[in-house]
């Protein structure tokens, strides 16, 4: 999707969907599978993230990446929310920043070690790193293949666009319930292929 497109206003922690829920007492409920919770965790993070995201990366298709991976990390990690040590808000953005900065910091050692490999001889380990980066990048892609077309199409306006789960019913002219539907086996199907590949 063109992300350089104008995109709705999204919903950001002070602008929460779902009954202005405080995303404090929804995470303890998502850490416990509770899918009506996450969605409404998305709602509220999913354009504050991919804009942390897109500040720090600049580049709009390893933002979208980044992104994906913070609100999984947020599903997988939900249990690790401490409410004593500051707000939800803080927490979900903080990984968000730091999955931004480890991608910046990723892709800068990708090319020291490419310009190392143009300068001297190539190293079984220069190799082993170079793979392995690659590979990283390399698992979020493979695991939206691994969605039906209609599961990656939600997903991918959700998550890539940065829509909410109704503009997305909107764009794809059909349900909220279906998109709904969508999205959440779609998701079931990302968290168990990350794990696996993790």
């Amino acid at each position: 999707m063109n992300t350089s497109t104008t995109r709705p206003e999204q919903p950001g922690p002070d602008r929460a969907e779902g009954g202005g829920r405080d995303p404090a007492e929804l995470l303890p409920l998502v850490a416990r599978g509770d899918q009506a919770a996450f969605e409404t965790v998305y709602d509220q993070f999913a354009g504050p993230v991919y804009g942390l995201v897109r500040k720090v990366l600049r580049d709009p298709a390893q933002s979208e990446e980044v992104a994906q991976e913070v609100l999984l990390e947020v599903w997988r990690t939900a249990s690790r929310f401490d409410p004593a040590r500051g707000s939800a808000a803080a927490w979900v953005m903080t990984i968000a920043h730091h999955r931004a900065v480890d991608r910046v910091r990723s892709e800068n050692a990708g090319l020291a070690r490419e310009q190392k490999l143009t300068l001297g001889p190539v190293t079984g380990d220069d190799v082993a790193e170079l793979v392995e980066t690659a590979l990283d990048r390399q698992r979020v892609r493979r695991c939206i293949g691994a969605l039906t077309a209609l599961q990656a199409e939600a997903v991918k306006l959700a998550y890539y666009g940065g829509y909410t789960y109704p503009q997305v019913a909107e764009l794809l002219k059909v349900p909220l319930g279906t998109v709904k539907t969508r999205i959440r086996d779609g998701l079931i199907r990302l968290r168990d292929c990350m794990e696996v590949t993790w």
